[in-house]
């Protein structure tokens, strides 16, 4: 068995097949973890970011029960598994907290509890406001049992109990194709080649699926900063208001020998489509604004960073078999914000699969299901997507290569030409193609990232055109002069 990710969900899946006695391979273009997980705020929730009244609604009253099962299930997972192999991750389990900004948003959170009730999470209460002397809310609601970790230190405990259950990892190991034949070959760019009677596709967004899966999610980024505040001024919690794009927030303590104990207030929100917004500075404003209004107890930002989400149009992963392929070739993606206990579920869906084990799930996160009842949003984003298609027919971000400041990059257009063009610290010229291998999109330059991001399905690719993120597999192609 092959598994092409090492994230939460093929590091989870690699895990519970060796445990089935299956022999495993995992693939990862870099290193375990070094994607989007560690960019995760690392939430473990049932409460679902897509919320439990629209789930209803997409998927009836059974699935969204199915929902609080599975999310409730992979924490519990996280939690069993963690002790078992003594994975020091700062694990703990927390209250969570949705609250409405607004009076006239208060009503939503009456649904809110309602939906959860009739979905079956367990303890799930209405609160007249947040307790102690948080900030004032108005109704809100309280999840019990939700957790928080260190997803990187998990990811390493998950690595040392693959490998001492002789798992074989391979690092930099970036797989440019998937051929479906039995049996599936993988090819790497280092020219390596790998068999495998069944292949897990869990890199964050499908690399194995031209079309059909990228119809039915989006790229979505969302921003995050850290900030130090004094050690005990705030209970640990988690917090979700019900803003679109929303807000979510967590506190981490740490100890260290230089600083001794102290906390880290972790906000993220400000979300946009992925290559469709580059304001990063003015969205880690807002996000500083919107966090010192609501804890001003909170001192210097010292961390902040930006992260990729994949949200599908019902608000649930796709995990399983991946349509018009053999029944052996499978996915997960479409993490809706979700991505620690999406990236569980998966591992434990997909081991069910492929151990031919009836799974309670397997039908809700069913890569073929058609989003009937998100029909609209299915439209919305397939007439956002062709919108970026005209970007062919547009002029360039600037008019000569002059205007590119040392340290950016700027889309120009040369002709019928249009090039990604970086300048770097000494005033040297890079420039690549500004045509995303998977789809054509054109992409756009990310100031706050120093990277291209295609506006189409989220492929991204740093400042030299080397490919990031999926679901392109190869790089910018590069321009020399006489090209251009």
């Amino acid at each position: 068995m092959c598994i092409v990710g090492a994230g939460i969900a093929g590091l989870t899946t690699t895990y519970c097949l060796m445990k089935e006695g299956k022999s495993i391979i995992l693939l990862d273009a870099g290193q375990p973890g070094g994607g989007m997980t560690q960019r995760t705020t690392a939430h473990l929730s049932n409460a679902l970011d897509d919320r439990y009244v629209e789930i209803e609604r997409l998927h009836g009253k059974t699935g969204a029960q199915l929902a609080a099962h599975s999310h409730t299930a992979a924490i519990d997972w996280i939690d069993k598994v963690r002790f078992e192999e003594r994975i020091e991750c700062d694990f703990t389990r927390l209250d969570g907290y949705l609250f409405a900004p607004s009076d006239d948003a208060r009503h939503l959170i009456e649904e809110e509890w309602q939906a959860a009730r009739r979905a079956g999470v367990e303890g799930v209460e209405r609160l007249d406001r947040l307790p102690g002397n948080m900030f004032e809310t108005g109704p809100c609601l309280r999840f019990p049992r939700q957790a928080q970790f260190h997803p990187l230190k998990y990811v390493s405990g998950l690595l040392k109990a693959i490998r001492a259950g002789g798992g074989r990892v391979f690092s930099n190991a970036h797989v440019t194709s998937v051929d479906s034949d039995t049996p599936i070959k993988l090819e790497t760019s280092q020219g390596s080649v790998v068999t495998a009677d069944a292949v897990v596709i869990a890199t964050n967004t499908p690399i194995n699926n031209l079309l059909t899966i990228h119809t039915k999610q989006a790229a979505y980024i969302s921003y995050v900063i850290g900030a130090t505040i004094p050690s005990g001024s705030i209970e640990p919690a988690l917090f979700w208001d019900t803003l679109d794009p929303y807000h979510y927030v967590r506190i981490h303590r740490q100890v260290s020998a230089r600083e001794g104990e102290h906390s880290v207030l972790i906000v993220g929100g400000e979300d946009h489509k992925a290559g469709q917004a580059d304001d990063g500075e003015a969205r880690y404003a807002r996000l500083e604004a919107w966090a010192r209004e609501h804890f001003p107890m909170m001192n210097a930002v010292v961390f902040r960073w930006s992260g990729q989400v994949m949200e599908s149009v019902d608000g649930l992963a796709f995990i399983g078999r991946n349509p018009g392929d053999p029944d052996n070739l499978y996915i997960a993606t479409g993490d809706s914000g979700m991505g620690m206990t999406h990236g569980t579920i998966a591992g434990l869906l997909i081991t069910d699969l492929i151990m031919k084990r009836e799974s309670p799930w397997s039908s809700l996160y069913d890569p073929s299901r058609r989003p009937v009842h998100a029909a609209g949003e299915f439209i919305r984003e397939s007439l956002n997507v062709a919108a970026q298609y005209t970007d062919w027919v547009t002029g360039g971000d600037v008019e000569t290569e002059a205007q590119i400041p040392r340290g950016q990059g700027a889309v120009l257009r040369d002709g019928l030409t249009k090039m990604a063009i970086y300048r770097d610290a000494r005033g040297d010229l890079h420039t690549c193609s500004a045509v995303c291998p998977h789809l054509g999109c054109i992409v756009a330059w990310n100031h706050a990232e120093n990277t291209w991001d295609c506006p189409c399905h989220g492929s991204r690719f740093d400042k030299f055109g080397k490919v990031l993120n999926g679901p392109a597999t190869s790089d910018l192609t590069p321009l020399k002069q006489e090209d251009t």
